[in-house]
């Protein structure tokens, strides 16, 4: 086995790079048919989500299938190869697996524990299968996954550690709210009609709200959707279908809106949202700026020391204007030559008393340096401190995004517009870098680890039984022609002693055979076991197009088998 995955997701790129390397269904199948036609591959499948792009390949070669695989990628993204470069990870043999499982059971997800992953990856090895580029290798491994990812949902909590994109994204929009408290009444508008959209729909249904709106470029897909959400008997939502044209005059009527399709451009531009809020948010609220006296500011926190008996400056209102100390720089910046002069006299004069002089003499030297430096720029430049932070009131919103697509629908300088509050995919990532994990996940962990173990220890065994069916292939025909040699010597032995020599000539070379295949295949699933296979061929002198026709015909049937329902 020789997996190799190269790829890049929202735990390695940031959002920017990801949205602009997203992969439609058309390059996903080109990159697919590049991959497998490359010389390091014999095998391809692509995993595209929302937050990742990754491609897994059998190689005969490490170093060429990185550098091949990695050059497929940036080409087929449409991202430079040196751009993308830093942003990408690579996993090998039992690293890969690792990876993929971990993807499988939600670890490596944004959202921990989402179980929408196991549907994406389901969708990736269909079409492998439909371009038959995934062998053997990539079947198991893939139906593998899913079965790891299934165990890991039904045997632990993970569940409970997190939940789908869509679900966690309704939870940002509600601020700490109960999703359902939420939710309760409010009018709904649903963008796309694809897998995504379709669980958005479902979802806020089951939350409550008083209307859905299917808005999707196909209109007999919205209403299906439509359909499916009406009649549902879960939920009571009435539900209807509008073309894309529509959505400018919906959004005016929607309180929030999701929306995910698989545009290459903005589906919801800023000036289209802004016209949609327009009259439902007072006019006097603006972002960016507001009325000063509107604005609370705490009083800067007393920072210079009492008065001074004889110092030449009036320290009242240099502290109560500025704030400065009058010890040090901050003391005499913007004062001039003359009086900075004075004030080094005052510090290291004889009325200063011994404890005074040993604190103030090293200030005495600054400021008779600092009067050096204004009388030959002229002044010391002010260093004021930085001006409070004002908190502008925003006012609460009266329409609620959440952008899925990648790349996004909606334009990021929604999230300027008063009024509006836009959860996106970018702002989705910061959220859930602080979200809680469950206890469940170390559980989920050792599922993984053993798993991989598991599969490792049968790949490796899978690789040394072609030999091993070539191995008794051979010993089959040592026995048929040694009995053919008989019949010649002995033309008058009857069927039934024939059959009897037959029968024992073929129990000594099982017998001969069992402990060896045994023992061999044994040790071929230990970590290290692939050359046994190898000796074996050596040992016994096996034809090596044997082995391999032998291999042929078992992946061909394993190929067959796995194409059935995970």
């Amino acid at each position: 086995m020789s997996l190799l995955v190269v790829g890049l997701s929202h735990r390695s790129a940031p959002v920017s790079l990801l949205e602009r390397a997203t992969l439609n269904a058309d390059a996903q199948f080109k990159l697919l048919q590049d991959t497998v036609a490359a010389e390091p591959a014999a095998e391809a499948a692509v995993l595209a989500t929302c937050n990742r792009i990754e491609l897994y390949a059998d190689v005969d070669k490490f170093h060429a299938g990185v550098a091949e695989l990695s050059t497929l990628l940036a080409q087929h993204s449409g991202v430079g190869l040196d751009e993308l470069t830093p942003y990408l990870y690579v996993h090998y043999e039992d690293r890969a697996v690792h990876h993929l499982f971990s993807v499988a059971c939600g670890l490596d997800s944004m959202v921990v524990g989402e179980g929408q992953i196991l549907g994406q990856i389901k969708d990736s090895l269909a079409k492998a299968q439909e371009l038959h580029s995934a062998g053997r290798l990539l079947n198991e491994l893939f139906q593998q996954a899913l079965r790891v990812g299934k165990r890991a949902h039904s045997e632990t909590g993970i569940d409970r550690a997190g939940q789908s994109l869509v679900t966690f994204g309704l939870q940002q929009l509600s601020s700490g709210t109960a999703v359902e408290a939420w939710a309760k009444g409010k009018r709904a508008l649903v963008i796309g009609a694809g897998s995504m959209s379709s669980l958005a729909a479902a979802t806020l249904a089951r939350a409550g709200v008083a209307e859905i709106v299917v808005a999707n470029r196909t209109s007999d897909r919205a209403e299906r959707l439509a359909q499916i959400i009406t009649e549902s008997p879960e939920t009571d939502v009435s539900a209807r279908a509008v073309p894309m044209d529509s959505v400018p005059f919906e959004l005016t009527r929607a309180d929030v809106a999701v929306s995910c399709t698989g545009a290459t451009g903005l589906v919801l531009t800023a000036d289209a949202v802004a016209g949609a809020v327009e009259g439902r948010v007072s006019p006097d609220a603006t972002v960016g700026r507001t009325a000063v006296a509107d604005v609370v500011r705490e009083e800067l926190p007393p920072t210079s020391v009492g008065s001074e008996d004889g110092c030449p400056l009036d320290l009242s209102a240099v502290q109560g204007a500025s704030g400065f100390s009058v010890m040090g720089e901050a003391a005499v910046a913007g004062m001039d030559a003359a009086t900075l002069e004075q004030h080094a006299a005052w510090v290291g004069g004889s009325a200063v008393d011994r404890r005074e002089a040993a604190r103030s003499t090293p200030e005495a030297e600054l400021i008779t340096e600092l009067a050096t430096m204004a009388a030959t720029v002229g002044r010391i430049p002010e260093r004021r401190r930085p001006e409070p932070v004002a908190h502008i009131p925003r006012p609460a919103p009266v329409l609620s995004l959440l952008d899925l697509a990648m790349p996004r629908d909606v334009d990021a300088a929604v999230h300027r517009l008063a009024g509006v509050r836009l959860v996106d995919i970018e702002s989705l990532a910061e959220a859930s870098a602080d979200a809680p994990m469950a206890a469940d996940v170390d559980a989920v962990r050792r599922i993984v680890s053993d798993e991989v173990a598991a599969f490792g220890a049968a790949q490796r065994a899978a690789h040394i039984t072609p030999t091993v069916v070539a191995l008794r292939a051979m010993a089959a025909e040592v026995v048929a022609g040694e009995i053919a040699r008989l019949d010649g010597r002995l033309p008058g032995l009857d069927d039934k002693h024939r059959a009897e020599i037959t029968q024992t000539v073929r129990r000594v070379v099982d017998k001969l055979l069992h402990a060896p295949t045994v023992r061999v295949k044994q040790l071929a699933a230990e970590p290290g076991g692939a050359g046994y296979a190898d000796a074996l061929r050596t040992l016994f002198d096996l034809d090596q197009e044997t082995v391999a026709s032998v291999s042929r015909a078992v992946e061909d049937s394993e190929i067959s088998k796995n194409r059935g329902p995970a």
